[in-house]
């Protein structure tokens, strides 16, 4: 089902699709293919709150989002449920070597380049076309758009599997060479509302990439063991966490669950499995009006920051011929 969501300053329509099964509800945006709102039964699903309409399941929203496009235009920041590329995450003095070449980029995080430039694909309206269970976004990225070289072909769809999991594919075609690394930047609030505090996590990585003052890896692979980023066992994420997680398993080439968050108050569980390398954990600290911080923690699955300055990290780049594919599914459940 779609809707008319919005319209754009330049008078560009946008429009909201709503995907049901389950009893998992999931509302995505043409603009920036924003998970705009995921509503899901708590651990009393079965029961009906008082008020409820006959057979209406009792749910919460677990991702942060606005009502409306105009809480999306003022406040772009936090990047809510946002379809982040053509890099996701940041690029160490928006530039980086590929054949030979320098690669010059708009740097919009001090000197760096964050989450694909000031006009990355969060801010671009997509075209949608429905498939079973989902939609299909797609757009083409020009090249030297936003520096990135390479004409790019690129499409997330969106569906919802058995149980109400949601599963993000992308994938992407360029005719020159180029890098690519994407993610959805959904905060997670599994109470619904209020501080994600009480929320416990697990995330298998053994390491972390550690990072400088500017938030660029400094190259090292550093073991969790002994430190607060060890998460290898469920525990209370707290505040100060915007680190990158090494996940164990490498790129794969099926999804593989990763992570665990748990809030025992409403004993709503989201899991997240991908095919990718790591797992950016954000605790929301810098989050503004209307919300506050860790509000909502992120959980980016993801190539490494700074990966086209890396070569001895995971490779993100994109020839032509081949192609680019990535998968990242949030299953949802409860626990007693």
């Amino acid at each position: 089902m779609s809707e008319l969501f919005g319209t754009l300053p330049d008078g560009t329509p946008v429009h909201r699709w709503t995907l049901e099964r389950d009893r998992v509800r999931v509302r995505i945006l043409s603009y920036g293919g924003i998970v705009q709102s995921v509503q899901v039964p708590d651990r009393r699903g079965s029961e009906r709150s008082s008020g409820a309409a006959s057979g209406e399941p009792r749910s919460a929203e677990m991702v942060l989002g606005f009502p409306d496009l105009e809480g999306y235009l003022a406040h772009p920041e936090p990047f809510l449920g946002a379809l982040i590329g053509r890099y996701a995450n940041r690029i160490g003095g928006a530039r980086f070597p590929l054949d030979g070449r320098a690669c010059t980029l708009e740097p919009n995080d001090g000197p760096n380049s964050l989450h694909g430039g000031s006009r990355g694909f969060d801010k671009r309206v997509w075209d949608v076309e429905p498939v079973e269970h989902g939609v299909r976004l797609s757009r083409v990225g020009a090249d030297g758009e936003e520096g990135f070289p390479g004409r790019l072909e690129v499409s997330a769809t969106y569906t919802l599997g058995p149980g109400g999991a949601l599963r993000i594919a992308y994938e992407a075609v360029t005719d020159a060479p180029t890098v690519v690394n994407m993610t959805s930047h959904s905060y997670w609030n599994l109470a619904g509302s209020g501080h994600t505090g009480g929320h416990e996590l697990r995330i298998s990585a053994s390491r972390i990439t550690p990072v400088d003052e500017e938030l660029i890896p400094t190259g090292e692979l550093r073991k969790v063991a002994g430190t607060r980023f060890d998460f290898r066992t469920p525990r209370k994420a707290g505040p100060g966490y915007d680190h990158n997680f090494v996940l164990d398993k490498g790129v794969t080439t099926a999804p593989e669950q990763v992570a665990e968050l748990y809030d025992p108050a409403s004993g709503r569980v989201l899991t997240v499995a991908t095919t990718e390398p790591g797992l950016q954990l954000y605790t929301g600290d810098h989050l503004g009006a209307p919300f506050a911080p860790g509000d909502g923690i992120a959980l980016e699955t993801q190539h490494f920051p700074d990966s086209p300055n890396r070569p001895e990290f995971p490779s993100t780049v994109l020839r032509p011929g081949e192609l680019y594919r990535s998968q990242t599914v949030y299953g949802f459940g409860t626990r007693d």
